[in-house]
């Protein structure tokens, strides 16, 4: 699936101005008149239509989604009024799940991490280079040991113990700190288990980068396991967090092929090669409102 490569970079490195662009994702009973009331409410609205994209499970009785975004002079002043707008004269009598959104207003990320440092510092690195268009609010790790590397990107860093032996109190901190605070959290290998009550209090999704294109070699040395397997492919897969451990919506995966001349040390290698790209891609993706839940599969527009 091909997707739109990002703005183009101002002279700042950060992206070019997106004042009055706004997103809109919905997803509702799919029927007849659907895509005419959301274009003409935008219409209406004084809105031009930028791009549009949609997908109907079924040519009958399916469930239709849909990306839109527009622009519409003094968004920043009108959103408040369009969403009510929106809500009551099309969400409410389609029975329509959305989220109106302005692109000027970036999503703000907190990162979770262990003692692995690559994903982390790839996320920040690109999100310094305007790839990645959020503001990161924080990063929280379980171990002290990356706070120097994390420091010079400008980002806190918190360090907050866990372990299974103190997990209900590191939660308590950890939701002080991230309840209404953030938008998004990201895993980028953060390795303790996220409980039921966790997800059900954090208020915001979580995206967790998992180093299989399948859940697969779970645990300790991976990488070592996959070796002694005699594997064909190293991959990683990002996905949404749910209570069911890695079996959340799958937002994105890749592959790399390897062979009998790789050491368990290349895998690791090559694996965090793709864990960077996967994890990355499925941020972006989700931080440009791309990605719409469909039960536990996602559609990126």
């Amino acid at each position: 699936m091909d997707h739109p490569a990002p703005p183009s970079p101002a002279p700042n490195g950060r992206p070019t101005p997106t004042t009055d662009i706004g997103r809109l994702l919905i997803r509702c009973p799919d029927r007849p008149g659907v895509v005419s009331a959301v274009s003409t409410f935008l219409t209406g609205a004084g809105a031009n239509i930028a791009s549009l994209d949609q997908f109907s499970t079924e040519p009958v009785g399916g469930t239709f989604l849909q990306r839109a975004t527009f622009h519409l002079p003094g968004l920043a002043a009108a959103h408040d009024g369009l969403e009510r707008a929106f809500r009551e004269q099309v969400a409410e009598p389609f029975a329509m799940e959305y989220r109106l959104t302005r692109a000027a207003t970036p999503k703000r990320v907190a990162i979770m991490v262990s003692r692995t440092d690559h994903c982390v510092l790839d996320l920040l690195w690109r999100n310094r280079r305007g790839e990645l268009d959020m503001t990161v609010s924080m990063v929280v790790s379980n171990h002290a040991e990356l706070a120097d590397q994390v420091r010079p990107f400008g980002v806190p860093f918190v360090h907050v113990p866990a372990s299974r032996d103190n997990r209900e109190e590191a939660e308590a901190r950890q939701l002080e700190l991230l309840r209404g605070n953030v938008d998004l959290v990201v895993l980028a290998r953060y390795m303790q288990i996220i409980t039921p009550h966790f997800l059900r209090e954090v208020g915001c999704p979580l995206i967790n980068i998992h180093h299989s294109f399948l859940p697969a070699f779970i645990g300790a040395a991976p990488y070592r396991r996959a070796k002694e397997r005699g594997v064909k492919l190293v991959g990683a897969t990002a996905h949404y967090v749910t209570e069911d451990l890695d079996e959340g919506p799958i937002i994105e995966q890749d592959v790399v092929r390897v062979d009998h001349r790789h050491s368990a040390a290349d895998l690791t290698r090559l694996g965090a090669d793709v864990e960077r790209a996967v994890l990355s891609r499925a941020v972006r993706w989700h931080c440009e409102d791309r990605v719409a839940r469909l039960d536990n599969q996602t559609v990126v527009f």
